[in-house]
């Protein structure tokens, strides 16, 4: 297996995800500090820390499944970037980039999750 986590698309992409997620809730209220503002945050963190964990494993059935929570985690920020919209937490255009960045994330996730076999 030569290559590390840090060489997988997947795994970059959901660094800048993370850096981008905490960039916006910044933004946020401070009411939500602990609230919609730290659950986004602690979905963010969890899709690279996932991919990284699971491909560590050594098992491609192991992996396989992190790459899954990760997935998870992924449609949760989705989720939690509509709340935060509909409450006004930020502009609309500021978020627009949200969706393309997690869709494409979904995608990349997707093809690796389908070239391994978790037998």
């Amino acid at each position: 297996m030569g290559q590390s986590y840090r060489d997988l698309i997947a795994w970059q992409k959901g660094i800048d995800l993370v850096t981008e997620t905490y960039r916006l809730t910044q933004q946020f209220p401070r009411e939500e500090l602990y609230g919609l503002s730290n659950q986004l945050r602690r979905a963010a963190v969890s899709v690279p820390s996932n991919i990284a964990e699971g491909e560590a494993r050594f098992s491609p059935r192991e992996f396989h499944h992190f790459l899954a929570t990760a997935r998870g985690s992924l449609v949760e920020i989705e989720t939690q970037i509509i709340i935060a919209e509909k409450l006004k937490y930020f502009e609309p255009e500021i978020c627009q980039s949200m969706p393309e960045r997690t869709a494409e994330l979904g995608r990349i996730l997707n093809g690796l999750i389908a070239s391994i076999n978790p037998k």
